[in-house]
């Protein structure tokens, strides 16, 4: 057997692997869309792993939660939210099934079960100018970005699942820089909770920062124009850069304190993506459509399925 027949017959028996640990029949797995709508949808900005294949989704401007599954590429509303609410970033606390809402311009943090969809909580965060953008999940609590302001807000969970009173750590070095537009972004926790990786959009840069003394550095050798949500897993980031239409995939250094370009994922279905999930070989794009104008004017919204 040649070389070529052997590469062409080991591809075909991984991809029939792949189908059968996935559940699907071939002609499922080679015919399934790359895209998946969140029908009724006005707009969209976040995004997050659920349990399994299950992913939810944001409605950035009513506040509204889409549950999908990327194995069946369906979603539906899961979560109509109280009037006033807005949706950006999106976080699961699993062990307590609590989901966690950044609410933009608000000001405010909301919660709700990740079961039922029922409200459990809300915050208000912070008065004033502000814009709560994005938020990650420690074993300890839940971390907020502002975007206009140098502060993260942090609401933290007992190990039975209560939650407490909100505290503000206030930023210093370069996540504590303050541009017009909008500023820190993104944010992700190391496994451990004792580091944050921020991402700030007006610097192009992303930055660690120490959840106790507010204290950052950057990330020397990582460059990311018009970045927004990023995804930490391990010591590789992947960091979605909106009006740049690309997802980059980064890998740091044991300390977190650089790091190197291992690829750049692009498709022609994104539409000025925001955030990002992960599932196995997969990522899941949210489709922002800021092109169309803020608020955005599209006909539909989805999420975008691209390899890594």
């Amino acid at each position: 057997m040649s070389g070529i027949a052997r590469r062409a017959r080991l591809a075909a028996l991984l991809a029939g692997a792949l189908t059968v640990v996935l559940g699907l029949s071939p002609a499922q797995a080679d015919h399934r869309p790359d895209q998946i709508v969140l029908p009724g949808a006005h707009s969209a900005e976040g995004i997050t792993a659920g349990t399994g294949t299950t992913f939810y989704a944001g409605e950035l401007f009513t506040g509204n939660i889409y549950r999908g599954d990327v194995r069946t590429r369906t979603a539906s509303t899961f979560i109509t939210a109280p009037k006033g609410r807005m949706a950006l970033g999106l976080r699961l606390d699993r062990p307590h099934h609590l989901l966690f809402a950044a609410g933009g311009f608000t000001g405010q943090a909301y919660v709700y079960d990740s079961v039922t969809g029922a409200p459990v909580k809300a915050y208000q965060l912070t008065t004033g100018t502000s814009v709560i953008n994005d938020v990650a999940v420690t074993s300890k609590g839940a971390w907020f970005t502002d975007s206009s302001q140098a502060k993260l807000y942090f609401i933290p969970i007992s190990r039975g699942g209560t939650l407490g009173a909100v505290r503000t750590l206030q930023l210093h070095g370069p996540a504590a820089v303050l541009k017009s537009g909008f500023n820190n972004n993104g944010i992700q926790a190391s496994a451990d909770g004792h580091t944050l990786v921020v991402a700030h959009t007006n610097s192009a840069v992303l930055n660690t920062v120490d959840p106790v003394s507010g204290a950052s550095a950057t990330i020397t050798g990582v460059s990311v124009p018009n970045v927004d949500g990023i995804l930490l897993q391990g010591r590789t980031v992947y960091a979605v850069q909106n009006f740049s239409n690309k997802v980059t995939e980064w890998r740091l250094s044991e300390g977190l304190s650089s790091g190197r370009l291992l690829e750049t994922i692009t498709s022609p279905k994104f539409e000025v993506p925001t955030t990002v999930a992960r599932f196995g070989d997969h990522l899941a794009v949210v489709n922002a459509k800021f092109d169309t104008g803020f608020p955005p004017k599209a006909s539909q919204y989805e999420v975008t399925i691209v390899d890594r």
